[in-house]
């Protein structure tokens, strides 16, 4: 017969309340971790577009024709990134009033953002096709000319008891979009069909998507896309002086 030891007794004995096993053994506790944050999201909508940093300057002949400015509101960047400068109704608006083509605390909307827009872009495929020697789109015109008929062209009469007769352009507060618009066409067919016409150029600065009045031999927007240039050059020549050898 097997004889059983003290300290096993005690093991077999029940004990009030306390286990069976004098030395209880607790499982390892695992490290936490941090809570990992939810990946963000894009918003919806159009993708999200990277403004210039810093911002370019404006491109020579932006400040005299502010059709060519326009036209130089959708930028492509280095790096494949791009930026559009009236992507929303409030960029738009400080735009316009930048320029003194809306007041400051005109209230536009996504519509009128996206005619503004739109113009955009038909103003830019008439300069890329004189630029290029082609002929001008068709729907481009058409547009251009709608939007030159957005507004009276002639000043009208008006009387005030403190002025009497005078003559001002007609600018209703309903009409701001249409009269912006309106300048604006108007600026880029003097632009196209006046002496500035034959100083009209693309930048040469790839990938740099605007438009300039050329001074001289310069043929890009700014320091920055000359460099850009001069450095693209410089790389060209040793890599054909490389290979050469």
């Amino acid at each position: 017969m097997r004889r059983v030891r003290d300290g096993d007794e005690a093991l077999m004995r029940p004990h009030e309340g306390r286990p069976l096993h004098s030395r209880t053994e607790r499982p390892a506790e695992r490290p936490t971790r941090p809570a990992e944050r939810p990946a963000e999201r894009p918003p919806t909508g159009r993708p999200a577009q990277r403004r210039a940093e810093p911002p370019l300057p404006p491109a020579p002949g932006a400040e005299q024709h502010p059709a060519l400015d326009l036209a130089n509101t959708a930028l492509t960047l280095p790096g494949g990134q791009s930026a559009d400068l009236l992507d929303t109704p409030s960029a738009a608006r400080h735009w316009l009033a930048a320029r003194g083509l809306a007041p400051d605390a005109a209230d536009l909307g996504e519509t009128c953002a996206g005619r503004l827009r739109a113009l955009r872009e038909q103003v830019r495929a008439l300069l890329a096709a004189r630029t290029d020697a082609h002929p001008a789109p068709a729907e481009a015109l058409a547009a251009l000319n709608h939007a030159l008929t957005l507004a009276p062209a002639a000043s009208l009469l008006h009387w005030s008891p403190d002025r009497g007769l005078y003559r001002a352009a007609a600018h209703p507060t309903t009409q701001i979009v249409e009269h912006a618009l309106a300048a604006l066409a108007a600026d880029a067919a003097d632009l196209l069909t006046g002496p500035d016409a034959e100083r009209l150029t693309a930048c040469g600065s790839p990938p740099c998507n605007r438009y300039l009045l050329r001074h001289g031999r310069r043929h890009w927007c700014s320091i920055r896309c000359g460099d850009r240039a001069r450095a693209a050059r410089a790389y060209a020549r040793r890599t054909r002086r490389d290979t050469a050898e």
